[in-house]
């Protein structure tokens, strides 16, 4: 509905403190101009590592998102954004965690909005997703860690059978760590599949789980960049950087005298989808920029920012 201006004052019309109209005098009409805009969201926290010895696999981080039909943890997915003119956006990337540390968390951050992701857990740790559990120990099985509600699922748990100990798998963003067995190490859970960068991709899987003494076969990452666990005396494998998933268990000898500790879990990534026609244009921390369709998607590998 149109709104005229008094013949005698200068007029403004306002949404909230934010300045919607020109200033006029006389008596042409205006019409407010409505800035709110819904934009597409991907949140995802850096991967746990592996842990220490015939170790567990690091879990993913967690992963949130708005875009197709799940989120993490087999949740559905949440509700876009809706951003108004000259809403100021804050964008934290986490780090992947290195053997036996937990991934960091990654965030979306404005006026009344806090979308933050829970770094993947290490060894038997909870977080976005949890560790899997460590395999060189006799006794009562251990159990992973658990993973967030709404963003990733639990490690796999250990095998108690004599001889190799398989450890548990990290939990990934769209599957549980898998369990160790009395021969092998637990494959890390896949993470969930989305392509809200215009590209069907995978993110946030779980490493793989270790053996004792490598006397069974080691556990693989999981779909998203998972590391796979040790297969010498070396380190764990690394996660995909970037991909928010979990590093692989590390090696232990027989009688315990050598140890190795598991891979790096990989870094987290943030990414917007925001409708071409309202992209301002105006961001920080240098984001990576690609359309797909009428859509202008911002891919941030580090902290930054956008200015609605």
């Amino acid at each position: 509905m149109a709104i005229y201006k008094n013949t005698t004052e200068l007029s403004k019309v306002y949404k909230g403190a934010s300045e919607l109209s020109a200033v006029y005098f006389g008596v042409d009409k205006i019409f407010p101009i409505i800035t709110d805009y819904l934009a597409d969201f991907l949140v995802i926290a850096g991967g746990g590592g592996g842990g220490l010895g015939a170790s567990g696999g690091g879990g993913g981080g967690g992963l949130r998102t708005s875009f197709g039909a799940l989120s993490g943890g087999g949740a559905a997915a949440e509700a876009v954004l809706s951003l108004s003119t000259s809403t100021y956006v804050v964008i934290t990337v986490g780090s992947g965690g290195g053997g036996l540390n937990s991934g960091s968390n990654s965030s979306v951050i404005y006026t009344g909005t806090d979308i933050s992701s829970i770094g993947g857990g290490y060894e038997e740790v909870s977080g976005g997703s949890g560790g899997g559990a460590h395999g060189a120990i006799a006794g009562p099985i251990r159990f992973g860690g658990a993973g967030t509600t709404g963003q990733g699922f639990n490690g796999g748990n250990n095998s108690n059978i004599a001889n190799s100990y398989g450890a548990g798998g990290g939990g990934g963003a769209a599957e549980l760590g898998y369990n160790g067995t009395s021969t092998t190490g637990g494959n890390g859970g896949n993470g969930l599949e989305l392509s809200i960068n215009g590209t069907a991709t995978y993110y946030s899987g779980g490493g793989g789980g270790s053996t004792y003494n490598l006397n069974g076969t080691e556990g693989v990452g999981g779909l998203g960049g998972g590391g796979a666990a040790s297969t010498n005396t070396g380190t764990g494998g690394n996660a995909l950087i970037n991909s928010g998933s979990g590093g692989g268990g590390g090696y232990q000898n027989s009688n315990g005298s050598v140890s190795s500790l598991g891979g790096n879990g990989g870094s987290g990534v943030v990414m917007l989808r925001i409708p071409t026609s309202n992209y301002t244009g105006t961001t920080t921390g240098s984001p990576t920029i690609t359309t797909d369709g009428t859509d202008t998607i911002l891919t941030y590998t580090g902290s930054g920012t956008y200015t609605a």
